[in-house]
């Protein structure tokens, strides 16, 4: 019997044993800044093992039910994630190392073909990190166009009511002048290039990096106002991806966008497919759409080989298809009448591309790219149509190497453009084909640890505009950790095309073919600025001053045929007199923890100097000004709110238009992998269309006025975004 009972005591006593092991217990905790020792708020926490977590208060402190041996995951903004194994006790303690700057450092950009750290480069290269491009996933799935407007020195302008196209201008040129890439090589240009950055999503986007002012130097003609190049997502070891992204407008436009990517020591692959569905609004009900109908799918599938660590090759695909429709609410209707004024765009385009790059002893690499890219476009509208082609092709191969003082790279690229009308055809175009050889150069020698000079040298031969010498210099001054001074600048130029996004399509029947005399552009560009990074207690401060010259010689310009009866016809001439852009952009950015401030100021006096009555360039703001206000409440919660004025515009005729306000706001909420945002712009509702009239009679073929303001006024929209 005693032998029974001790059996009984000895399992009760090993069951409450195993009860206390395996229960769980509830601990405290602090979480700490590792220099200053001082709390850190909004911690996230989480149980490994169970999921749940928990996150920390205002003085760092946190409580959470836990085993031991379980690990404990802690992640924050600005200071990355800590994972660490609770193996028992009533209360821990964690230190937290801020990793911003690191981060900071670590930004490699592909723009200066040398994979350099901004940081290093006397050019100013200025880029959009994963986050903003994430961000603006959220708030606009669509295009990037919103996304490029917020920065300083850009400004996104409408040019046609009807189709709704969208021209980027940078330090006051117009978007002709910017060269838009695509992992480095061209993306869009002549007749296939309208509606360019209204066609790329987001998602899509790793990141986006910006040279303003001349860079033809690495990037041959088209490049005098600056280069947009758009860094494609790349898959990561071990790390497969499949993120989903639905967007619902007040302005009746739905968007639904995928990405997947996945990849092991020997292949890798992403797949982006997604789709836009805007419905024709008329917003201020005169009749006409404000906002055109637009149907777009855009796919682009990559797939990576990996030869080794040091050898990659990279194959791409894209398929872009859309077709965008304008003006007359009953022309384009479901059951349209025709005779009524309509301008539609229906555009297909395929490109193919392809990268190897092999890293080489001693710090080198050798890169080989090509790309070739077919459009077709069909424009119909209620008195003309016309259907054209165009193939652009791209090759490069460019040699870089590393030493302890020198950081260089040579290179040959070979392009051309070909541009076919289907016929029948009614228009006064040309088929053409245009080609160019270029040879480049650049080395970046840093004399000593503040100096780094920057020479390049570019030597283009076009099969029909002769040839072009373009050099390049530029000097960077490190004052000290905290003062940055930059500048330089170099040559440019731009061979004539026959079409391009600004003019109205009706008018294209009317163009005259290029004359024999025309030259090509030709321009000078110069920069500077002073950055000033540095901590004023527990803020981060970040003061910017540029200052920006831009010149362009024989400036092209479609000028109208005098006749004594219609139609009018147009022909390009070169203008005697420069066209010129000078001005400074000014910006300051604070952080504090979770609070993010944004302040700019853009001035821009663009002159053209060809026409002695109105020598101001039209639609361009002389004053701008950009504030940004955003604080994270928590790892779940983030909001902010966006102002902007935008000063006065000259009209072609000389007549000025009226300043105005743009305000938006934003709210983002995480629930695990979910993120949900509600988003709305143009707050305060101003529209051009709001008290002026936007459509001129006859109404079966309607003339508009030049377009200074938004013309679509209040919208909001709400997407949910699900990363896997």
């Amino acid at each position: 019997m005693k032998i029974a009972n001790i059996k009984i005591c000895f399992i009760l006593l090993c069951t409450f044993v195993l009860y206390i092991q395996t229960s769980a217990q509830k601990i405290s905790g602090t979480v700490t800044d590792d220099k200053s020792g001082k709390p850190l708020q909004s911690v996230s926490i989480t149980n490994l093992k169970t999921k749940k977590g928990t996150q920390t208060d205002s003085l760092g402190k946190f409580s959470l039910e836990i085993l031991p041996n379980t690990k404990i995951s802690f992640i924050i903004t600005g200071y990355g994630k800590i994972d660490t194994l609770y193996t028992g006790g009533n209360n821990i303690s964690v230190v937290m190392h801020e990793q911003e700057e690191e981060l900071d450092e670590v930004v490699i950009v592909s723009s200066s073909r040398t994979n350099s750290r901004i940081e290093d480069l006397p050019t100013k290269v200025e880029v959009l990190g994963a986050e903003e491009v994430h961000e603006e996933n959220g708030i606009k799935p669509g295009n990037i166009a919103s996304l490029l407007g917020d920065i300083a020195g850009i400004q996104i302008q409408q040019t046609n009511a009807a189709t709704g196209n969208a021209d980027m201008r940078i330090q006051g040129l117009q978007g002709k002048y910017t060269q838009i890439l695509r992992d480095g090589m061209p993306l869009f240009g002549g007749f296939s290039g309208s509606f360019g950055i209204l066609q790329i999503p987001p998602l899509d986007l790793q990141q986006i990096e910006l040279i303003k002012g001349s860079a033809s130097t690495l990037y041959g003609g088209g490049a005098i106002a600056g280069m947009l190049n758009l860094i494609s997502k790349k898959p990561k070891l071990g790390k497969p991806e499949a993120s989903f992204t639905l967007n619902r407008s007040t302005l009746q436009e739905s968007n639904i966008n995928t990405f997947f990517s996945g990849r092991n020591k020997q292949v890798g692959y992403t797949l982006f497919a997604g789709g836009t569905n805007q419905d024709a609004v008329d917003v201020n009900k005169d009749g006409f759409s404000d906002i055109p109908s637009v149907k777009n799918i855009f796919i682009h599938p990559r797939f990576f080989i990996y030869g080794s660590d040091k050898s990659t090759v990279a194959i791409g695909y894209t398929y872009n298809s859309e077709d965008r429709n304008g003006g007359d609410m009953l022309a384009i209707s479901k059951n349209p009448n025709t005779s009524r004024f309509f301008i539609r765009n229906q555009t297909t385009r395929h490109t193919a591309d392809i990268i190897w790059e092999e890293k080489l002893a001693n710090n080198a690499q050798f890169t080989l790219k090509g790309s070739t890219n077919f459009s077709r476009r069909d424009i119909s509208t209620n008195v003309f149509g016309m259907k054209a082609n165009q193939q652009i092709w791209y090759t490069e191969a460019a040699y870089s190497k590393k030493t302890e003082h020198h950081n260089w790279v040579v290179g040959i690229n070979f392009n051309g453009d070909k541009f076919n009308k289907v016929e029948p055809d009614s228009t006064q175009l040309q088929n053409v084909t245009t080609n160019t050889i270029g040879f480049f150069g650049q080395d970046d020698w840093k004399f000593n640890d503040h100096f780094t000079w920057q020479a390049g040298i570019r030597y283009d031969v076009h099969s029909k505009y002769g040839n072009f010498l373009l050099p390049r210099l530029s000097l960077m001054y490190k004052v000290n950790r905290e003062v940055t001074m930059r500048i330089g600048g170099g040559l440019g130029y731009k061979t004539p095309v026959q079409l391009n996004g600004e003019i109205d399509e009706r008018n294209y029947r009317y163009i005259m073919p290029l004359s024999n005399n025309l030259e090509a552009e030709k321009s000078i560009g110069a920069n500077y600025d002073v950055n000033y990074k540095t901590k004023m207690g527990e803020w981060k401060l970040t003061v910017n001053q540029t200052f920006f010259f831009n010149k362009i010689d024989k400036p092209l310009l479609l000028v109208s045929i005098p006749t004594l009866l219609p139609p009018t016809y147009y022909t390009f001439t070169n203008q005697q007199a420069p066209l010129q852009t000078v001005g400074f952009e000014t910006y300051v950015q604070a952080t504090k923890d979770a609070l993010e401030l944004y302040l700019g100021y853009v001035y821009t006096n663009a002159k053209r100097k060809y026409d002695l009555t109105n020598t101001n360039l039209p639609l361009i703001a002389r004053n701008k000004l950009a504030t940004i206000v955003a604080y994270e409440f928590s790892h779940r919660f983030r909001a902010g709110i966006e102002a902007s004025y935008t000063g006065k515009q000259f009209l072609d005729n000389g007549q000025t238009t009226e300043p105005y306000l743009f305000g938006a706001a934003m709210m983002r909420y995480n629930i695990g992998k979910v993120s949900l945002v509600l988003n709305c712009e143009n707050l305060l509702d101003y529209r051009q269309n709001k008290n002026n009239v936007v459509v001129f009679p006859p109404l079966n073929n309607p003339t508009f006025p030049e377009i200074w303001a938004p013309l679509d006024g209040r919208v909001a929209n709400f997407s949910i975004y699900w990363k896997l």
